[in-house]
């Protein structure tokens, strides 16, 4: 499947239909990961069908559909139009062109506001108003931190290590014992926004508040550290003998799968220890629900994004040069950055 996944219009067109809702990801080489993107895609648009709005889905980099078809599929759809389905979209075709595109919600397929949701899609999407003229955005945040995905997370640890607990008194002590609950090592994507790699630990200790696991660390698979093995390290030498790596990503892919390569790595090296990775978050309801509250949040103007400590702007030690950076979008190889045609 590689075209926009879009839902009928519910309802009569006699009454103002609500925006559209564009969900933006990032991309991936990963077939499976592309695959779940689609999947969940296809489940939120089931959800939103029910309230009459229109969902499609696209990719601003590395995977089909780029953005651009899925942005042209919305607008075609629009009532009264006048574009056809399947059109490029572009500004010469007059897709959105005399019949006013719209406003449409788009919300960012991310676990975390990094530079990918706070300068790539935004980016993307402006390149998007010149090829619909009068077309406007009101833009989502990110799915994280929330607690859906806590829920989720534990979830998976749960199922990567049996006898990982259920909610109770966090205890002090480290994980030891084969009944004993798991160590948990929350090991996000990485970014070289500090802010990011701050929710991604805020997640790690609202997770492990009320849960019962013994400890829980935080790491990373790119751009920042500590790494997984420097993550595992540090709770081996806490006295951690089993320890379960919370893989904090929505599909699969290839840095998933490069967190279970290292994990694997790092338990070749301590048959000591017993070393499990949890599956990704995945395509699943609860996300699909999530999804379609950001989209609700931002029809309200209820957009709790903290700005406060944005590497864009605020001039952060080491990071002083990001201050006012202007954003381009990504070059999709079916959307190429320098072209707006």
């Amino acid at each position: 499947m590689t075209g926009p996944v879009t839902t009928p219009l519910a309802g009569s067109l006699a009454t103002q239909p609500r925006p559209p809702l564009l969900l933006a990801a990032h991309g991936t080489r990963d077939e499976a990961g592309v695959a779940a993107f689609h999947s969940l895609a296809a489940r939120v648009a089931r959800l939103a069908a029910r309230d009459g709005v229109r969902v499609a889905g696209g990719f601003i980099e590395l995977s089909a559909p780029p953005l651009r078809d899925a942005v042209a599929a919305l607008v075609a759809a629009r009532p009264g139009s006048g574009a056809g389905p399947g059109n490029g979209g572009g500004p010469g075709n007059g897709a959105g062109a005399g019949s006013g595109a719209g406003n449409m919600v788009a919300v960012p397929m991310m676990l975390v506001a990094a530079g990918h949701a706070k300068g790539d899609i935004p980016a993307a999407l402006a390149r998007e108003r010149t090829r619909h003229p009068g077309l406007s955005w009101t833009y989502g945040r990110p799915l994280g931190p929330h607690p859906a995905l806590l829920g989720l997370l534990a979830a998976r640890i749960a199922a990567a290590a049996p006898a990982a607990p259920a909610p109770a008194p966090a205890a002090p002590a480290a994980a030891g014992g084969a009944d004993s609950p798991p160590a948990v090592l929350v090991v996000g994507r990485g970014s070289s926004d500090p802010d990011a790699n701050a929710d991604v630990v805020k997640t790690t200790r609202l997770l492990w508040e009320g849960r019962g696991y013994p400890l829980a660390e935080t790491a990373f698979v790119s751009l920042t550290s500590p790494s997984v093995a420097e993550g595992l390290e540090r709770c081996r030498l806490l006295g951690a003998r089993r320890i379960v790596v919370a893989r904090y990503f929505l599909f699969p892919g290839v840095l998933p799968d490069r967190v279970a390569d290292q994990a694997g790595d790092f338990a070749a090296a301590h048959p000591e220890l017993d070393i499990r990775c949890s599956d990704v978050l995945g395509d699943c309801d609860e996300i699909a629900a999530l999804v379609y509250e950001r989209y609700h949040e931002a029809l309200a103007g209820d957009i709790r994004m903290n700005c406060d400590m944005c590497v864009y702007r605020i001039a952060m030690p080491g990071f002083e040069q990001h201050v006012g950076e202007p954003q381009h979008p990504h070059d999709h190889p079916n959307d190429h950055a320098h072209a707006h045609g």
